[in-house]
């Protein structure tokens, strides 16, 4: 499998671009990998890079973006860092590799038992650590399904996935809000964002539809307006 081209990066669809992703995951469920040159890879890509997607995941070892969808060099971005959440510096590299290096996807990537995530439930303060756990602090705080308190902390694992599922969305919804760049291309159908999590158990990715922000034939009339609701 050859790396992307200018040609081919140009020619695919923000969808096309998940559906790649999704193909990707399920050969790596299935234990399989495309056939690639990565030695053949890194030579085609020495003059430039034509990535489909970027896509921000957790620091977490066990969450390699381009192992979990079975990518190779040249192929998507990878923005890691705890708990995948959004900060302004994150925001200008995404902006960068869709309004400057093409790409057609923004993928947020939460992950199951994410060790971020229950910091913040257990509302961990740690030297800076204690400013990025606040970014993830919104989400403890919006689950609502938990009403014991004694049970709103890391040892609850249905709290702690819950959390983590409200932290993604929010993250989605986030990009979108604080980028008028990305907010623009997503209006214009040049690129989606879309939310996902990582199940490290049995490696397979589900991709919230209530946070796929794609407009195309399959969803002519979305409008980002809606998120202001």
């Amino acid at each position: 499998m050859k790396a992307h081209t200018k040609e081919t990066q140009a020619n695919l669809t923000p969808r096309a671009a998940l559906d790649i992703l999704k193909e990707g995951n399920g050969r790596f469920i299935k234990n399989l990998k495309a056939q690639r040159d990565l030695l053949g890879q890194a030579n085609d890509t020495r003059d430039g890079q034509w990535p489909f997607a970027i896509i921000l995941s957790c620091i977490d070892s066990r969450t390699s973006a381009e192992l979990i969808f079975d990518q190779g060099l040249g192929d998507i971005f990878s923005v890691r860092i705890a708990g995948n959440i959004v900060n302004t510096d994150i925001l200008g590299s995404m902006e960068f590799a869709c309004k400057v290096a093409g790409s057609k996807l923004i993928v947020v990537l939460g992950h199951t038992k994410c060790g971020a995530v229950k910091g913040a439930c257990d509302h961990v303060e740690m030297g800076n650590l204690t400013e990025l756990l606040s970014k993830i602090q919104p989400a403890v705080y919006s689950e609502s399904e938990t009403t014991n308190t004694e049970k709103r902390n890391s040892k609850n694992g249905k709290f702690v996935e819950n959390v983590a599922a409200i932290n993604v969305k929010r993250s989605v919804k986030n990009i979108i809000e604080r980028s008028f760049i990305i907010e623009q291309m997503v209006e214009n159908g040049e690129i989606g964002v879309v939310g996902a999590m990582y199940n490290i158990e049995t490696g397979k990715v589900e991709f919230y539809k209530d946070v796929a922000f794609i407009k195309d034939e399959q969803n002519p009339a979305f409008s980002v307006d809606e998120l202001r609701h």
